[in-house]
């Protein structure tokens, strides 16, 4: 939806004619591989980069304690760990993009099979080390301020959902995957016209830049195709963070 709106003007037709065209694996579960890397690799690294963050930013401020931290420190670290996922997450956030559009860039992009390997092999032979990043400088500019509100919105929703007198850490299941779903909303509806510029760099193989793609979609195609696709987004990615923060915080327990 993101990279051919003209072709999928809501998710439910998206859905739909991916069936239909390129049924369940070969379609909806196209780049499911690169997909599961890119997901561990990022929240692996993320989330012992925001640990270490934290601590720097607990010294930096003269703060005794990382629990006592704003809301605003949290934020600050959760975007100074999301530089170092990104290293990890853009080579494979390329192959999974690749990999999903390979239907419809039949004919425009010169990839001619759907495996992983062979893709990896493909951008090494005719673009080197360097085509794997593709990309990697809107995937900063997604992940850095996106991951300020990711936990900026799951922190603050914890102090604001605990009851006086009781601990964030106390608020309990639901609490906590409300405040995961908040975290996970806020990253996308503050980043999403990135990602969509991200995709399409990365899916043609495009040299242009990040601010000049966004200026001619929204001239060319209308401001609010830099939300298309923000609907099914929402959908995966509440229920997704909801959990993965219910994981971590009683993982850690």
């Amino acid at each position: 939806m993101q990279t051919f709106p003209s072709e999928y003007g809501s998710m439910i037709k998206c859905v739909k004619n991916t069936l239909l065209t390129e049924g369940i694996s070969k379609g909806l579960y196209a780049g499911t591989v690169p997909a599961l890397v890119c997901n561990i690799a990022e929240n692996s690294i993320l989330f012992l980069s925001y640990g270490l963050c934290q601590k720097f930013i607990q010294k930096v401020n003269g703060i005794s304690n990382v629990n006592q931290l704003t809301t605003l420190n949290n934020a600050c670290a959760g975007s100074l760990a999301s530089f170092f996922a990104s290293l990890a997450i853009c080579p494979t956030e390329l192959i999974k993009c690749k990999l999903q559009a390979l239907h419809e860039t039949n004919g425009k992009v010169n990839i001619s099979d759907s495996a992983s390997s062979k893709i990896v092999r493909h951008i090494l032979k005719s673009e080197g080390i360097m085509g794997l990043y593709r990309g990697f400088v809107p995937t900063i500019a997604r992940e850095m301020p996106g991951y300020f509100f990711f936990f900026g919105g799951y922190e603050g929703s914890r102090n604001l959902l605990a009851s006086p007198g009781q601990n964030k850490d106390e608020i309990g299941l639901w609490k906590t995957i409300i405040s995961g779903g908040v975290g996970g909303a806020l990253f996308w509806s503050t980043t999403y016209p990135i990602d969509v510029a991200k995709s399409r760099i990365q899916i043609y193989n495009s040299g242009e830049s990040l601010i000049s793609l966004i200026m001619k979609i929204s001239k060319n195609e209308g401001f609010l195709t830099l939300y298309h696709g923000l609907t099914p987004t929402l959908v995966r990615t509440i229920p997704a963070t909801a959990a993965l923060f219910v994981t971590y915080e009683y993982s850690k327990n």
